[in-house]
């Protein structure tokens, strides 16, 4: 499982997108797209996006990704990521 969060710097989204996966125990790579010219290339040429952020979320072979502050992606990302307590 890898989670990739493409930010910019000041980008409030950017940062609460961060946020909740940090406070769900996950730590995303994040990528600085005002530093890292082949990644603005990647989110915005291969993926199509020109709002920050932009997360990939890829596990057992298979990729999502979507732009923007999301919270219905980022928890259904959290769900997937987070074992469920046994009663």
């Amino acid at each position: 499982m890898t989670i990739t969060v493409y930010t910019k710097p000041g980008c409030s989204p950017c940062k609460l997108t961060i946020g909740k996966f940090k406070t769900a125990g996950l730590d995303p790579q994040v990528v600085d797209i005002s530093v890292t010219p082949a990644a603005l290339e990647y989110i915005t040429e291969e993926l199509g996006y020109a709002q920050a952020p932009v997360v990939v979320y890829e596990r057992d072979g298979s990729e999502d990704h979507w732009s923007g502050l999301n919270p219905d992606k980022i928890n259904q990302v959290i769900a997937l990521e987070t074992p469920t307590p046994n009663p």
